[in-house]
C-alpha cells in the first residue's frame, strides 16, 4: 500500500472528497485540531455518532453509496458509513482506504434473522486510515444511540489501534464474529463485488429499502 500512497488520497465517484459539502464539513470538525491523530478522532466520532445506523437504506445505485450523499442524509449502513470516513480523511490530507470482512452478528433482531434467513453478513465495511506510520482499521458503523438501546459496547478510537466490532456485549453475550477478511486496501468501493454478494446471500430485496421495513 505505501508504495501506492497517492491512490489513497484521490477522489473518486463514490468517495467524492473533493465535493464542497464533503471539505466543508472537514474543514469545520478539524478545525482547531492540532495533529493527525486529534482530526481523524473528530473524523471518527461524527461518522459513528451523527450518521444513524439504518440497514434498510437504498443500495442498488452507485449513488447510494456516494459519501456525499450519505453525509447529506445523515444515515447509513456500515459501508455507506465506510465510505463517508474514508472521504472525509482524504479531505483532511489522510490517506484512507476501505476494508471488507464477513462477519456473523450473533445478536441480530430476530424480524432480521427471519427476513435474512442468515446472521451472517457477506460484505462488511469499515474504514483504514494512515496514521503515523501505520494502517489503522476503523468501524464507525453502530451509533451510540444504537448500541445503548441494544446493549452494544461502542467502538472508541484511540488512533493508534485497530478499532473493530466487540466480540460480546454488555452483558458478556457472545456478539460479533470475524469470518473472513476479504482485504483492506481498497482505494474505491468494489460495487459490482458487493451486490454480488449480496443478492447471492440475500436476494435482490436487500438493496432497496421498500421491501425491508
Amino acid at each position: 500500500m505505501l508504495r501506492q500512497m497517492g491512490k489513497y488520497l484521490k477522489p473518486t465517484p463514490v468517495i467524492d472528497c473533493d465535493n464542497e459539502f464533503v471539505q466543508e464539513k472537514t474543514d469545520d470538525l478539524t478545525k482547531g485540531k492540532e495533529n493527525i491523530i486529534e482530526k481523524s478522532a473528530s473524523l471518527f466520532y461524527f461518522v459513528r455518532d451523527q450518521i444513524k445506523y439504518n440497514v434498510y437504506t437504498s443500495k442498488s445505485l452507485p449513488e447510494h453509496f456516494r459519501a456525499s450523499n450519505t453525509l447529506s442524509k445523515g444515515e447509513g449502513y456500515c459501508v455507506q458509513k465506510a465510505v463517508l470516513l474514508v472521504a472525509l480523511a482524504r479531505a483532511a490530507g489522510i490517506p484512507a482506504a476501505l476494508g471488507f470482512a464477513r462477519i456473523r452478528n450473533n445478536l441480530l433482531p430476530e424480524k432480521m434473522l427471519k427476513r435474512l434467513g442468515t446472521n451472517v453478513f457477506p460484505f462488511h465495511g469499515y474504514s483504514v486510515l494512515f496514521l503515523n506510520g501505520n494502517w489503522v482499521k476503523v468501524t464507525p458503523a453502530f451509533d451510540l444511540k444504537i448500541c445503548v438501546k441494544n446493549r452494544i459496547i461502542p467502538v472508541e478510537f484511540d488512533g493508534k489501534n485497530d478499532a473493530t466490532f466487540h466480540s460480546h456485549n454488555q452483558d458478556g453475550e457472545l456478539h460479533i464474529e470475524y469470518l473472513m477478511d476479504l482485504g483492506h486496501d481498497f482505494d474505491d468501493l468494489p460495487l459490482s463485488m458487493l451486490w454480488e454478494l449480496a443478492t447471492r446471500q440475500f436476494g435482490s430485496w436487500f438493496l432497496e429499502p421498500s421491501n425491508n421495513r
